[in-house]
């Protein structure tokens, strides 16, 4: 941390207020050891309209505690045996301080997720417009089982994206904070499970079926295989966690329907989500591993103290 100075347009942002909340928290971290970025700031905010605000409530306060002690000593000196001071009256009370000046409301997706920043929520929206498209436009049958077998892979992307310093300029200074690790990590997790799953499900809903799983058959096998990326990433990272997650998903699912051998892509994909996603002891057997994948990600949470700090 020694070696690392905050940029320019992060101690702008930082003046005007239109730094995230966790971003901001993370940069007075970083004051807190280094004078020249905290002179800089200081700078930077003295030149802003809050830096005016504040110079005039600091002149108001100076002003009246310069007349309150000018007012005691004048009364000290005129006093005498025979005439007692006058009794000492508190001081007046400061001026009230100007009405602090607005700042811009925090977006809490742009602080807590930096995948749905960048390219993956447009990617998400690809894969469910596209479905969409195959179904309705083209008049491919396949088109949920297709989406059905994309979807849990769409999570894992966002979650590779939402932590590390691939994804985060800021991740240096995000690693340091106390709210660091897997907290950081499950925060932004969450945020990409919550756009993905309606976004993703809501799709499925506009696809015909033709008999195979139903459109939100794919949550928990996406849930499972989320636990089971963050439970891997304590020991691979969580790049390295979601592509053999992701990658494995695909290899076992997607492979196989792509290249059957009568040449009827629809129904194999029909077929392979029927097997790995339909019915009742399918299911069961994904809730289970979730259940299996919260716990060990549970035991190794100290893992994500340490990981990707640098």
């Amino acid at each position: 941390m020694t070696d690392w100075h905050a940029p320019e347009d992060l101690v702008a942002r930082y003046a005007d207020g239109s730094l995230p909340d966790p971003d901001a928290w993370s940069l007075e971290k970083h004051l807190e050891a280094c004078t020249p970025c905290a002179a800089r700031v200081s700078r930077s905010v003295r030149a802003t309209a809050v830096g005016a605000v504040l110079s005039d409530v600091r002149r108001t306060v100076l002003s009246d505690v310069r007349r309150t002690v000018l007012s005691d000593v004048r009364r000290t000196a005129l006093a005498t045996p025979e005439t007692p001071a006058a009794p000492h009256r508190p001081p007046p009370a400061p001026a009230p301080a100007p009405a602090p000046v607005p700042l811009p409301r925090i977006r809490v997706l742009w602080a807590a997720g930096p995948a749905v920043r960048g390219a993956w929520l447009p990617a998400a929206l690809l894969v469910a417009v596209g479905a969409v498209v195959l179904a309705h436009g083209a008049g491919f049958a396949g088109a949920r089982p297709l989406l059905l077998a994309l979807a849990p892979v769409v999570p894992l992307a966002g979650v590779a994206l939402s932590y590390g310093a691939h994804a985060d300029p800021l991740h240096e200074l995000a690693a340091s904070t106390p709210s660091a690790g897997l907290r950081l990590v499950l925060t932004r997790t969450a945020v990409v499970l919550v756009v993905s799953l309606p976004l993703l499900t809501l799709a499925g809903l506009l696809l015909p079926s033709y008999g195979g799983p139903g459109a939100a058959a794919w949550l928990l096998p996406g849930l499972a295989l989320t636990l089971a990326s963050l439970a891997l990433g304590g020991w691979l990272g969580l790049r390295t966690a979601t592509a053999v997650t992701g990658g494995g998903w695909l290899c076992a699912v997607l492979a196989p329907a792509l290249a059957p051998d009568d040449g009827a892509v629809s129904a194999a994909l029909t077929r392979q989500a029927s097997v790995w996603l339909g019915g009742a002891p399918a299911q069961g057997a994904w809730a289970a591993a979730a259940v299996l994948c919260a716990t060990l990600l549970a035991a190794r949470r100290t893992a994500y103290d340490r990981l990707e700090r640098h």
